[in-house]
C-alpha cells in the first residue's frame, strides 16, 4: 500500500481535503466512462497545478510512428496511441475579475469529491478563498449518460459567501489538445470546422492518418436559485476553440448554476458528413429530458447493471469498496454493445500501453462478461479476434511464417501488431494460446458450440500452424523445443523452453485436432468449407501431432516441479521477502539487466498454466509449484495477485488468498505499484471478480455442470454474487456456516456443491450446510 486517502465506503469513493500532490492520482480513480467515451476526473475550471488532462473516445486511435534506437526487421511501423480527444468539460470561472484556480487560491476548505458507483455520478465541492479575498462555495456534479451514450452532463453551482459578486462563467469546447503519451510530438487531430448556432457549439475534427471523424459539441444554460436565467452569452471562437461567456451579478448566498451538456458524435455511428446533425439531435434529446430526468435515467441504468453484476461482502468495508470499484470501472469501459470495440488495459483513464486489446481480454475479461452479461457479449469479443484473423496471418508473415500461420498481436487496435518492444513483439508469443483458450472457455461455460464450426475453427487452425512452425526439433533432446521467448513473466526475455509457452502450444494443437475431428463427424458442410478455405490436409495434421506428442518440458526431479525455463535454477534463488522494500517495485529502481538475471517473477507464469489447466494436474502438484514459485513473485503486474488468490483458495490457504484478493481489489485505490497517476488497471479488474467467484466461490464448470466449492475469509461475515449460466441466473450466498443458492430461471438445474449434486428449482432457496 502506497496511499491511503480514499475513505472506506460501501458504494462510493470519497476524498476529503485538497492536496495538489494527489490531484493526478484522483483524476484516475474518479474517472468516468459509459462504454462510448470516458474522461479522467479533471477539474472543469482552469487548474495551473500538476494535472493529466484526458478525454477519450472508444475505438479512436493514432498510429504513432515507432521510435527505437535500433530498428529490427519485423518491428511494427507504429505504436497505436489512445488519443486525448477534444475537451468538452471546460468551464472557466472568474469572480470579480479573479480566475478561479484551486492551485492559486489563498485557501481551499471543505474540499470533497465523491464517485458514486451505485448511481454512476461524480461530485466535487469546496469552499475557496481567491486572491482578491472573495470567498465562494462550489458544487459540481458530472456524469456520462448510459442511456444517451454520446452525451455527458455537468451541473456547476457557485455561491458567493463573502458578499455580492460579479461572476463570469465561460463554458467551452477545445480541440487544440495534445497527448500525454507521444513518440514524436505529432499533431494528432486536424480541426476543419468550428461553428455556433442557436442549438449549440460544434467542432468538427478528424484524426491524422487514421481519419476518424468526430464532432465535439456543447450546449449550456443558467439558473439563479433554481430559476432559469434568460441570459444571452457572448460567443468567442478561433480555429480550434469556441466558448460562451456569461456575466452575472450574484448576491451573497445566491446560487448561480450552469448546466452544460457535451460530448461527441463519431463516424463509427453516423455518416461523417452528418455529425453536426447527429449532435444536434443528441442535444435535443437530453435537453427535452432535462438534467434531473437524465440523472434518473442514469440511476436506473446503473441499477440494472448492479442487479446482475454486484458482489456483496459483509463485515469488510475495504474489501466491499474494492470489488465494487473494479466492477464499476469494467462496466464504464465496456458494455458489450459494440462488437468493434474491446477492453483497453487503461480503459478511459489514461494513455499508457497504447493499443486497445491485449491478451488480458481473453485470459481475464471474457469470464467476467460471460457471467455478468450474457454469452452474446462474450461471443462479440471472440468475433473481434476472428475479424482480425487476416491481420494476424500478416503479422506472422512479417516474421517469416507461412501457410496461413497466425500470430495475434500483443497490442492492437485494428489487428496489426503495434507494440514496439522487441521482447514483447517477437517473443511473448504465448498470447496466441490465450486466444485459443478463450474459445475453449466460451464453449465450456456457455455450451454454445456453434461458434467453433462457424468461425473459431479457422482461428484455431491458424494458431496451430504457428505453433507447428515455431517449434524446433532438438537432436540433443530428441524433442521439439521453443526457443527465444518471453513468457507471462516479462522479467525474463529471450529464454528457451518457457514451460507455460510450450504447454499451451501443445494444448492448442491437441485442441485444434480434437475439434477438427468433431466437426468432421457432426458438421460436415462446415468441415468441407473450412478444409477447403484453409487448404488443410491430413498430412499437415499429422505433422502437428508429431510436434505435440514430442514437446519438451523442462523439469526438476530435485524439486518435483516444471521449470519456468531451461535456466531458471541457474539463478541466485533469493526469495522476495529478503528484498529491501525501499527497492520495490524493482522495475522502478533496478536496471533491466539486473532484473533479467534475477529470479523474480513479475506475474504468474508456470502458475498461469496451472490456473488455465487446473484439471490436468493434481492438488499435490499445484501445491508444489505454488510453494516453489510464489516466494519469488514480486506481483508487479496488475494481472498477478488475482491468479495467486484463486490458486491459494483452491489449496485451502484462505488467509493468503485473502491477502492477494485485497491487493488485486485495491491495487489502484491503494496504489500498490506507485503508478495510479498514469491511469487504472482496467483489464486486471476482471481478475478481482474472478478472485471472489472462482477463488472463494470455487466456481468451475465440471462435466457440463456448474460447480462450487465455497470458502470464506475470516474477515468476512458473508458474501454473495450472481452468475448467468446458460440463460439461468444463479445467486450464491456464502456465510460462515452454510451456502445458499437461488435460481432465477424457467427450469430446474443441477449444480455441484462441494462435490455433491444438488438440484435447484426456480425461486426456491436451497441451503447447504
Amino acid at each position: 500500500m502506497n496511499q491511503d486517502y480514499i475513505k472506506p465506503d460501501n458504494w462510493s469513493l470519497i476524498e476529503e481535503g485538497f492536496e495538489p500532490d494527489r490531484v493526478k492520482s484522483s483524476e484516475s480513480l474518479f474517472s468516468l466512462g459509459n462504454g462510448a467515451m470516458g474522461q479522467r476526473a479533471n477539474f472543469e475550471e482552469q487548474y495551473s497545478g500538476p494535472t493529466f488532462q484526458g478525454s477519450y473516445i472508444a475505438g479512436v486511435y493514432y498510429p504513432d510512428k515507432t521510435r527505437v534506437g535500433w530498428w529490427k526487421n519485423g518491428y511494427p511501423e507504429y505504436f497505436a496511441k489512445v488519443l486525448n480527444a477534444p475537451n468538452w468539460i471546460g468551464i472557466n470561472v472568474t469572480i470579480n475579475n479573479e480566475p478561479l484556480d484551486l492551485y492559486q487560491c489563498k485557501s481551499v476548505d471543505d474540499f470533497r469529491r465523491e464517485l458514486n458507483m451505485k448511481e454512476g455520478w461524480y461530485k466535487r465541492s469546496f469552499v475557496a478563498t481567491l486572491n482578491n479575498d472573495v470567498k465562494i462555495k462550489a458544487e459540481v456534479l458530472r456524469f456520462l449518460s448510459l442511456s444517451h451514450d454520446e452525451v455527458g452532463a455537468i451541473e456547476y453551482k457557485i455561491t458567493p459567501l463573502s458578499g455580492d459578486a460579479e461572476i463570469q462563467v465561460q463554458p467551452y469546447i477545445d480541440s487544440g489538445i495534445t497527448n500525454e503519451d507521444t513518440n514524436w510530438d505529432d499533431k494528432f487531430w486536424d480541426t476543419f470546422d468550428v461553428s455556433v448556432d442557436d442549438e449549440g457549439a460544434f467542432i468538427q475534427s478528424r484524426t491524422m492518418k487514421t481519419h476518424f471523424y468526430a464532432c465535439t459539441f456543447m450546449n449550456a444554460h443558467l439558473q439563479l436559485d433554481g430559476r432559469p436565467l434568460d441570459s444571452q452569452p457572448r460567443t468567442s471562437k478561433n480555429s480550434t476553440y469556441v466558448s460562451f461567456t456569461y456575466d452575472i451579478n450574484v448576491k451573497k448566498e445566491q446560487t448561480l448554476t450552469l448546466v452544460k451538456y457535451g460530448g461527441y458524435t463519431v463516424d463509427r455511428d453516423h455518416d461523417k458528413y452528418e455529425l453536426i446533425t447527429a449532435a444536434k439531435q443528441a442535444l435535443a434529446n437530453v435537453k427535452n429530458l432535462g438534467f434531473e430526468a437524465l440523472l434518473e435515467h442514469q440511476q436506473k441504468a446503473w441499477k440494472a447493471i448492479w442487479d446482475m453484476a454486484d458482489i456483496t461482502i459483509e463485515g469488510d468495508q475495504k474489501a466491499q469498496q474494492g470489488i465494487r470499484f473494479n466492477i464499476f470501472h469494467l462496466n464504464q469501459t465496456y458494455l458489450g454493445t459494440d462488437a468493434h470495440l474491446n477492453i483497453g488495459p487503461k480503459g478511459f483513464t489514461g494513455e499508457k500501453y497504447g493499443g486497445s486489446t491485449y491478451w488480458d481480454t481473453e485470459a481475464y475479461c471474457i469470464p467476467f462478461y460471460m457471467a455478468t452479461k450474457d454469452q452474446h457479449v462474450a461471443r462479440n469479443l471472440l468475433e473481434y479476434r476472428y475479424n482480425h484473423l487476416e491481420k494476424a496471418i500478416e503479422n506472422a508473415e512479417k516474421l517469416g511464417f507461412s501457410n496461413g500461420a497466425a500470430l495475434y498481436p500483443m497490442v492492437t487496435m485494428n489487428g496489426e501488431e503495434c507494440h514496439n518492444e522487441w521482447e514483447i513483439t517477437f517473443e511473448e508469443i504465448h498470447r496466441n494460446g490465450a486466444i485459443a483458450f478463450a474459445i475453449f472457455n466460451y464453449h465450456r461455460y456457455t455450451g454454445d458450440y456453434s461458434y467453433i464450426p462457424e468461425k473459431g475453427m479457422e482461428v484455431l487452425i491458424a494458431i496451430a500452424r504457428f505453433w507447428h512452425q515455431r517449434a524446433t526439433f532438438s537432436n540433443q533432446k530428441n524433442k521439439y523445443v521453443i526457443l527465444g521467448v518471453t513468457g507471462p513473466n516479462e522479467y525474463e526475455n529471450n529464454v528457451n523452453n518457457n514451460w507455460y509457452t510450450n504447454y499451451i502450444a501443445r494444448w492448442c494443437i491437441e485442441y485444434t485436432i480434437e475439434n477438427i475431428s468433431k466437426i468432421k463427424t457432426e458438421y460436415e458442410n462446415d468441415f468441407m468449407r473450412i478444409m477447403h478455405k484453409a487448404k488443410l490436409s491430413e498430412a499437415e495434421i499429422q505433422k502437428w501431432k508429431n510436434v505435440a506428442n514430442n514437446m519438451y518440458f523442462p523439469y526438476s526431479e530435485e524439486h518435483k516441479i516444471f521449470l519456468q525455463q531451461d535456466g531458471f535454477l541457474d539463478k541466485e534463488l533469493i526469495a522476495v521477502d529478503h528484498l529491501d522494500k525501499a527497492q520495490r517495485p524493482i522495475n522502478q529502481y533496478w536496471s533491466w539487466d539486473r532484473i533479467l538475471r534475477s529470479p523474480y517473477i513479475k506475474q504468474a507464469d508456470v502458475l498461469q498454466g496451472f490456473y488455465f489447466f487446473e484439471d490436468h494436474f493434481s492438488k499435490e502438484q499445484l501445491k508444489n509449484h505454488f510453494d516453489f514459485y510464489e516466494p519469488f513473485t514480486v506481483h508487479e503486474s496488475s494481472l498477478s495477485p488475482c491468479v495467486h488468490s484463486i490458486l491459494a483458495a483452491n489449496l485451502g490457504q484462505i488467509d493468503q488468498a485473502y491477502a492477494f484478493y485485497l491487493r488485486t481489489s485495491r491495487l489502484d485505490l491503494d496504489d500498490y505499484n506507485k503508478e495510479v497517476h498514469e491511469g487504472l488497471h482496467i483489464t486486471s479488474m476482471a481478475g478481482t471478480w474472478m478472485s471472489v467467484v472462482e477463488g472463494f466461490g470455487g466456481m468451475r464448470v465440471r462435466n457440463n455442470k456448474l460447480s462450487f466449492n465455497p470458502s470464506i475469509p475470516r474477515e468476512w461475515r458473508s458474501y454473495s454474487f450472481k452468475v448467468n449460466f446458460r440463460g439461468q441466473i444463479i445467486k450464491v450466498i456464502v456465510n460462515k456456516t452454510e451456502t445458499l443458492l437461488e435460481l432465477e430461471g424457467e427450469h430446474e438445474i443441477d449444480v455441484i456443491i462441494n462435490g455433491n449434486l444438488v438440484k435447484i428449482t426456480p425461486d426456491k432457496l436451497v441451503t447447504i450446510v
